[in-house]
């Protein structure tokens, strides 16, 4: 190819807006991005009857990993969220639709709902300064409630953690292995459990559940 033709090849190129779709990686205002949508591609929502069934119900939360010196992310989190940064291990700390939980000394999770992570996240850096780290992580997890009297039972089933109310009280939280993947479980009340999970998982983990609970009963509910 000679330099003339090299120039004029450069030259026709588009420039600008003219770039080809595909350069364009943002999306464009109004759209949805696909950490809102489920990622329940194959999940069986039908219903088994039994004695005692559980819940199931999926959540699209907003998920910010939190990162820092805890006194500092702690001042931030209260003047910014209204919130106290659970400083203890494996403990949680809750407002409305607000939860954060501690995963190692200088680490915690907060969820939220998805329309107000944006908000919270520029509140959060300005609280907080150079000192704090956030990621924005809600691309890459989902949210499982299973609640019903016999869910311990069916948590017994999915993992080697004593979930006995004297070992796993309401509000501690927890990283472990359940049925093969892993999960960082709360217990929200004595009877409902929060499983924060890989998007990836997401049909694994339903199947999985919806099978070991087939003879208590199972039944999915949409998030109000």
């Amino acid at each position: 190819m000679t330099l003339k033709e090299h120039a004029s090849m450069s030259n026709s190129e588009p420039a600008g807006d003219e770039l080809p779709a595909e350069y364009h990686q943002m999306p464009e205002a109004g759209h949805r991005s696909d950490r809102a949508a489920s990622p329940l591609v194959r999940g069986d929502r039908r219903a088994i009857s039994g004695p005692s069934p559980i819940t199931v119900t999926e959540r699209i939360n907003g998920h910010l990993i939190l990162r820092g010196p805890p006194e500092t992310l702690s001042a931030a989190v209260v003047k910014s969220l209204g919130l106290a940064l659970p400083i203890a291990p494996l403990t949680s700390s809750v407002r409305a639709a607000l939860c954060i939980r501690w995963l190692g000394p200088d680490e915690w999770l907060l969820t939220l709902p998805l329309d107000d992570l944006a908000q919270a996240e520029a509140d959060l850096r300005d609280a907080g300064g150079a000192e704090i780290a956030l990621v924005d992580v809600s691309g890459g997890q989902t949210v499982l409630v299973v609640q019903g009297d016999s869910a311990i039972q069916v948590l017994m089933k999915s993992t080697s953690y004593d979930v006995g109310l004297q070992n796993f009280p309401v509000g501690k939280v927890v990283t472990t292995t359940f049925a093969q993947a892993q999960v960082v479980m709360r217990r929200m009340n004595e009877v409902t459990f929060e499983l924060i999970l890989r998007r990836s998982f997401a049909d694994y983990l339903w199947a999985w559940l919806r099978d070991a609970a087939s003879e208590f009963g199972f039944a999915s509910q949409d998030e109000a």
